[in-house]
């Protein structure tokens, strides 16, 4: 069969960087006067969540440093629903990970899996849905959450992951997150998001929110604080701005995408449903755009530890990596999230060559030679990218596109199997 050529491109992306993340959150709590809202000897719980966010160890700091010079109490509780095995000790061990402990932060770390029950969200628009809340957050005086606002990888909305979610879910813990998993087949994500963190909003608890949000390359790219009266509202208009500095594929039809790495520390969903364009998520339509016809996921991380959650997501993958599936991690990942069909083995081959192959006698009428394929490292590296001859054309007219190398056939092994991407020559 006749491959196509591919040629190495660069995207440049708009990629702003929050240079002095310290002074732009001071800065920032003192514009929404948190004096005014936090008196002293108030105390307040900060939230950290499971996720590898950017300088959120720094950004903790300097919100204890800020209330502590305000004469309020601060400390931390971890918000990250059922994460950590959905112990207090793993959670505590969580956020260690991350840099977030009493001697780094300034503050006491409060762990705990119990959860006071707020109320329920009658009122709210959904019958019979309790609204909980983390223990040691809810006997304080005040809730701070902290977290940077993204696009999310099973639905699209005006609100996503941020922290409306976690103010729902972290600080809902296990009995939370397990219950509001389940609730949003009958509601819909974004509905039960809202109307549990707007409950939560009205109780009063909530003093402040702390939103970051990141470009491209995963740098800090701007930090805002908001008020709970206006924190639905800022959050939203930070969504937006988050997903325009996301990466991105540069074209929205192919043929076949090639994937080098999918895992956990990639994405939940090994693989960023937003960059792929699938969600397969049983309570939410699927994106309209990027429409990927194949996509062929080569190889899972070692740091995934053969949890292969978002397999399923892909078409095509090899017998190297099926052969690294932890079957009870990846089993027991889909269940709790209640989303199986995403984690199901798709075809798979011994060889790079052979997926290829079949992948593009998948593709219709198209010749295979003149596919319009990428190819990428992973959904996080997205700033160099193989695409084939079909799409050099267009690419050479994107703005954002620069042409790295010649115009070469893929590079296999003696074995069978693709170059590894970063030592290709092009």
């Amino acid at each position: 069969m006749a491959l196509p050529k591919m040629t190495r491109v660069r995207q440049h992306f708009d990629a702003p960087v929050l240079t002095d993340l310290p002074a732009a959150i001071h800065e920032e709590l003192d514009q929404i006067n948190v004096a005014s809202i936090v008196r002293p000897g108030d105390t307040v719980a900060i939230t950290a969540g499971s996720r590898g966010v950017a300088n959120v160890a720094t950004a903790v700091k300097e919100t204890v440093e800020y209330l502590k010079g305000i004469d309020a109490k601060p400390f931390v509780v971890p918000a990250m629903g059922s994460h950590g095995g959905a112990t207090a000790d793993g959670q505590r061990t969580v956020l260690e990970h991350y840099g977030i402990t009493e001697d780094t932060v300034g503050a006491p770390v409060k762990a705990t899996m119990d959860v006071v029950e707020l109320g329920s969200l009658q009122q709210a628009g959904a019958d019979d849905l309790p609204v909980f809340m983390d223990r040691f957050a809810a006997e304080a005086d005040h809730v701070v959450p902290l977290n940077r606002i993204k696009a999310h990888t099973d639905f699209n909305g005006s609100i996503e992951s941020g922290l409306m979610k976690m103010m729902v879910i972290g600080l809902g813990k296990q009995e939370g997150a397990n219950f509001y998993h389940r609730a949003f087949f009958q509601y819909g994500f974004e509905h039960v998001i809202t109307a549990a963190g707007s409950f939560i909003l009205d109780s009063g608890k909530i003093a402040f929110g702390l939103g970051l949000i990141e470009n491209a390359h995963e740098d800090t790219a701007k930090a805002v604080a908001m008020t709970a009266d206006n924190l639905l509202q800022t959050e939203r208009q930070l969504l937006v701005k988050a997903k325009s500095m996301m990466g991105k594929l540069p074209f929205d039809e192919l043929d076949l995408l090639i994937v080098d790495w999918s895992g956990k520390n990639i994405s939940g969903t090994g693989m960023d449903t937003n960059v792929i364009g699938r969600m397969m998520q049983n309570f939410e339509p699927e994106p309209l755009k990027p429409a990927i016809l194949r996509i062929f996921v080569r190889d899972l991380t070692e740091e995934s530890d053969g949890n292969a959650t978002g397999i399923g997501l892909a078409d095509f993958t090899t017998t190297r990596l099926v052969d690294k599936i932890d079957r009870h991690a990846t089993y027991m990942n889909g269940i709790t999230a209640l989303g199986p069909q995403k984690s199901k083995i798709p075809f798979y081959y011994d060889t790079d060559k052979e997926v290829i192959e079949v992948a593009l006698d998948t593709i219709g009428l198209t010749k295979p030679e003149n596919a319009r394929v990428i190819r990428i490292e992973s959904t996080l590296r997205l700033t160099e990218l193989d695409i084939s001859e079909a799409l050099l054309e267009d690419a050479q007219l994107h703005s954002s596109l620069e042409i790295m190398g010649e115009t070469l056939p893929f590079e296999f092994d003696t074995t069978g199997n693709l170059l590894p991407f970063s030592t290709e020559t092009h």
